[in-house]
């Protein structure tokens, strides 16, 4: 029986077939705030509501951007490797400081302004892009994803993927960052291009980059990746934290008991957002 009245879905795929599998369909709660894995051109065509939870993951997603941003700045990972390799590097070591470096963030919502806070925090410089989102009294909004790629010591990547962010950051984009700078993506993989950030870490155009996500996932086994010293990798967790799980989790839930018992949903929440000029 597949008449099901609610989808609940963290990774699967809910594509056309699955939405018109059900006609008692009433909503889709996503378990996470991407919705690139769910149909929503076809889900608004049956009046369905796509809701996301919003923010219920965003300190967790934060909180591993700075740790890969400290990771990359203090050479951990290089500086473990050697020591447990029976190096000493002590004496020619000479590290960056935090304080003071330019933190750019692409994508102002709720995950890009926590990290932004963080990495004030850590007396770092913020500056971000962003096409819609509003100045706050700490950060200017730019319009520009230039003037950040150009200016940042860090950019972490904090937008959703959308067409319009697909491969947004490309061979031409990563040439405008610094020679000395890192590259963050705690977003979605295919906001980069894998193939010229590989380039870009091979020629060291760029100085490292981390990700937590790919657009493969798994990557494989023999990715080109893996043969890059200068890259940390972990495994799509950012928003793994138990406190973030909890919250996404009764989040979700209450989307779906909000719609079925006839209570509607917050707005902000729904990500077919022309689903009401549908109606």
């Amino acid at each position: 029986d597949n008449e099901v009245d609610a989808i609940l879905v963290r990774q699967g795929s809910i594509d056309r077939s699955v939405i018109a599998a059900s006609p008692r369909l009433k909503v889709i709660a996503k378990h996470g705030s991407g919705v690139d894995n769910i149909d929503l051109a076809a889900a608004t065509e049956v009046g369905v509501p796509v809701l996301r939870a919003l923010a219920a993951n965003a300190q967790s997603v934060a909180e591993l951007a700075i740790s890969l941003t400290v990771s990359l700045m203090k050479d951990v990972l290089s500086l473990d490797s050697q020591v447990k390799a029976g190096g000493w590097p002590k004496t020619k070591y000479v590290g960056r400081d935090l304080a003071g470096a330019v933190f750019g963030v692409v994508g102002f919502g709720e995950i890009g302004q926590r990290a932004a806070a963080l990495a004030r925090g850590l007396g770092m410089k913020v500056i971000a892009y962003d096409p819609f989102a509003a100045d706050t009294s700490e950060v200017t909004v730019s319009r520009d994803l230039g003037e950040i790629l150009r200016a940042a010591d860090v950019v972490s990547l904090h937008c959703p993927l959308m067409p319009q962010t697909h491969h947004l950051i490309n061979a031409e984009r990563l040439s405008l960052m610094k020679q000395d700078a890192f590259l963050i993506n705690t977003a979605r993989g295919a906001v980069v291009d894998q193939a010229a950030l590989v380039k870009a870490l091979q020629t060291k155009s760029i100085a490292g980059a981390a990700l937590d996500s790919f657009e493969e996932e798994p990557p494989p086994s023999d990715s080109v990746l893996w043969t890059l010293p200068n890259l940390i990798a972990t495994p799509h967790v950012g928003g793994a934290s138990r406190s973030a799980l909890r919250n996404m989790a009764v989040q979700s839930a209450t989307h779906i008991i909000g719609v079925l018992e006839g209570r509607g949903y917050d707005s902000q929440a729904l990500a077919n957002k022309n689903l009401a000029s549908a109606a």
